[in-house]
């Protein structure tokens, strides 16, 4: 059973979860929360596999209640809840952590499929949503690059220079989403090997997991929108 904490500001929403949910096999439902600061009180008596996070909520926000639990429960796995397309408050919660996002009105399957994949250890970036952050956040990076460029003609080159080619294409693929499986099926390699390059990717780029490594080949425009 994967023990699962539904955590939602709003009560109809935080009672449909536990509702749907609730009728799936392998899911338990172990508690709700209706904020951050609660979902994190909760989460240290329940020990929950997976946290189901909205990321707007009063008080303490999905982004806050990430960052709470990832530090004090490592184990635990939060999945980011959102009814809108907020790419800022998406990639800090990923900063912070959370290992993907969806749509609340996803239907059923998809969500329980998410859960299913973020307590393997896989990341949940839903393709189409992804590809619009990775839009939004090209703006931005173009934009800050330019005023680098005019604060300092010289600017430090990227880490992700010192990666070697296939490094760079297991990158890719992480900020895509994929899992170590996928990523050899797709590169034609090992997941053995596939381990062994993602550990590396970690490393050089000083990151502290694979969801950052994924957050850093969107944030610089390393996953191509086709593979999405």
């Amino acid at each position: 059973m994967i023990r699962v904490l539904v955590v939602d500001d709003q009560r109809l929403m935080r009672d449909g979860l536990k509702t749907i949910l609730s009728l799936e096999e392998e899911l338990e439902v172990v508690g709700a929360a209706s904020d951050g600061r609660q979902a994190f009180e909760l989460a240290k008596q329940l020990r929950p596999d997976v946290v189901l996070m909205d990321i707007r909520m009063p008080s303490v926000d999905g982004v806050t209640g990430t960052r709470l639990i990832r530090e004090a429960l490592p184990e635990t796995k939060v999945l980011i809840l959102t009814t809108f397309n907020d790419s800022e408050l998406i990639f800090e919660a990923l900063d912070e952590g959370a290992s993907g996002y969806l749509l609340k009105e996803m239907p059923t399957e998809e969500i329980v499929a998410a859960i299913h994949t973020v307590h393997g250890g896989g990341m949940m970036l839903p393709p189409d949503i992804t590809a619009q952050v990775v839009s939004e956040l090209k703006r931005v990076r173009e934009q800050y690059a330019l005023t680098q460029e005019q604060a300092s003609p010289m600017p430090t080159p990227p880490l992700h220079e010192e990666l070697t080619e296939r490094e760079r294409e297991v990158l890719r693929l992480l900020g895509c989403g994929l899992n170590n499986k996928e990523i050899a099926d797709r590169l034609a390699i090992t997941e053995g090997t596939t381990k062994n390059h993602v550990s590396s990717i970690i490393s050089k780029l000083r990151l502290r997991d694979r969801t950052q490594a994924a957050i850093y080949a969107v944030r610089h425009g390393l996953t191509p929108l086709d593979v999405i």
